[in-house]
């Protein structure tokens, strides 16, 4: 498969923020922003990949394996497509 781009709009809550903030550093990096909140996180990064579903739930299982009770709500743009995910679950597709 070839490479896309992909756009991660997302926002993360825990009961423990700051064991889960040197993963989304790590993850991150360079390629986006970490914004803290009252419960965790907001990010926005781009990253080259396969596709959103193996992003989603590779960025949630780095999470969750710091911090049990870690949700992810997040949107991944890539080819004109919007995919929403609610932790592992994508809750809707559509074009952008």
């Amino acid at each position: 498969m070839t490479e896309k781009k992909i756009k991660l709009t997302a926002n993360v809550s825990s009961a423990n923020p700051s064991a889960i903030k040197p993963i989304l550093e790590r993850i991150v990096g360079g390629s986006g922003s970490i914004k803290p909140t009252s419960d965790g996180f907001d990010i926005n990064a781009e990253f080259k990949g396969e596709s959103a579903k193996v992003f989603n739930r590779m960025l949630l299982s780095e999470l969750r394996r710091a911090e049990k009770k870690t949700r992810l709500r997040s949107e991944w743009i890539s080819e004109g497509t919007i995919e929403k995910y609610f932790d592992y679950v994508l809750k809707q597709t559509r074009k952008a």
